[in-house]
């Protein structure tokens, strides 16, 4: 894994985004997706709100996905080898980088047809706990007029990031303004962020 840590780092560095293909294990990631899937298909998925209010705000002119938070007390197999890959991720990080992260938060999410989300940034204006965004793609197949792609605004262009399954993506979260642009199928990731904190 060392390997793999090594070139999201290295791309993140040069680029301010952070690329790399089989973060997660093609196994792990067809049990999560079914995880997903199984959720999803038991109501169990919620629409995402805007902010760090409570109760949140939904606002769908802003953002359609729904998501479903991820958490140990679940003790669903798969889950936990997530959050152990997470742990070892933190380490790397934190000795080769020394970013200090003490904790994280990922959720699944789930963009149904014609569903997008908005220009945004990550950090919330009243928290900023979150330091670095990291998206894992669980789509097979993925195609170009399946839509649904990271579109991220740098200051000088647009980087568009196909959401294609094994791709992991890593930014800061304060620091780029990005979207998800429409998609015309389903489209599902685990996304979360690292925090201090």
């Amino acid at each position: 894994m060392k390997e793999i840590f090594e070139t999201l780092v290295s791309s993140f560095i040069k680029d301010k985004v952070g690329i790399a293909e089989n973060f997660l294990s093609a196994a792990l990631s067809e049990n999560l997706k079914s995880n997903l899937l199984k959720l999803f298909a038991n109501h169990k998925l919620h629409f995402a709100g805007t902010g760090n209010e409570t109760p949140e705000v939904r606002n769908e002119l802003v953002r359609g996905d729904s998501i479903y938070w991820l958490d140990r007390s679940h003790n669903d197999p798969f889950e936990n080898s997530f959050f152990d890959l997470m742990d070892s991720f933190v380490i790397y990080l934190n000795n080769s980088c020394y970013t200090g992260i003490t904790g994280y938060e990922f959720h699944y999410t789930l963009y149904e047809k014609d569903s997008f989300y908005k220009k945004h940034f990550d950090q919330f204006q009243n928290n900023d706990s979150r330091k670095y965004s990291m998206i894992m793609y669980l789509n097979e197949d993925w195609e170009k007029k399946d839509g649904g792609e990271l579109c991220i605004h740098h200051k000088d262009r647009l980087q568009h990031i196909a959401p294609e399954s094994g791709k992991t993506v890593f930014f800061k979260s304060s620091e780029l303004l990005h979207e998800v642009l429409k998609t015309t199928t389903q489209r599902m990731s685990i996304t979360g962020w690292l925090k201090v904190g």
